[in-house]
């Protein structure tokens, strides 16, 4: 959904990347001050019902998701800590991000039903990285469904955006198409790694076991 849209903001982002690259400044830096900033945004605006104000605050921050990553190919400073720091501080991130809005319902949003909703965003998006890293681990992939992260972040914070500007339907109705794709997003994932580890093992069982050598032979 967004292979088109990565390539002209890498270009927009050129130059900024190129300048923090010539400061010295670490990836895991801009990752880790990124993620402290889309919480605090979260925790400090969506908890209020403060909506708009708030996602343009989370947005400024979620960039760094793009920066961090340019920075290291960049600067050749790419590492195997620095994917799995990325990894956990997006979790951080996403559970800040909607627990904060299932907070709001909780209390001043007067909703079980949509903290219920945003609860299970929160859970089924951790499970939907969950399968994609632990399948990878495995030997195997899982780049199926329709909500991955990116496209989570992107309805949720455009939808909240729209909110505070009272569009008052839009946040409870994206978490309830999010709270569907989400957990369709999870079969299919679940589907895919079983059909790639079921392929496999008929692959191993299938393999010629070699014969023995007969006594005596060279």
């Amino acid at each position: 959904m967004l292979n088109n849209v990565r390539a002209p903001i890498t270009t927009f982002l050129a130059p900024l990347v190129r300048r923090l690259v010539d400061a010295g400044v670490s990836p895991d830096v801009v990752t880790t001050v990124g993620t402290l900033g889309v919480t605090a945004g979260a925790l400090a605006f969506f908890t209020r019902g403060v909506w708009f104000i708030g996602t343009m605050v989370i947005t400024a921050f979620v960039f760094s998701d793009l920066l961090d990553g340019q920075i290291a190919r960049a600067s050749g400073r790419s590492s195997v800590w620095g994917a799995f720091l990325d990894s956990a501080l997006d979790r951080v991130a996403d559970a800040a991000v909607f627990g904060s809005i299932a907070f709001w319902y909780a209390g001043g949003g007067h909703s079980l039903p949509l903290c219920g909703a945003a609860l299970g965003c929160l859970a089924f998006g951790s499970i939907t990285s969950y399968i994609k890293s632990r399948a990878e681990a495995l030997g195997l992939s899982a780049n199926v469904g329709f909500a991955e992260r990116a496209e989570r972040l992107i309805i949720v914070l455009v939808c909240a955006g729209l909110y505070g500007l009272g569009v008052p339907l839009l946040l409870p109705i994206s978490l309830w198409v999010l709270l569907g794709a989400t957990a369709v997003t999870v079969v299919q994932r679940l589907v895919e790694v079983r059909r790639q580890a079921v392929a496999l093992e008929a692959a191993h069982t299938a393999e010629p076991v070699p014969a023995a050598a007969e006594p005596g032979a060279a």
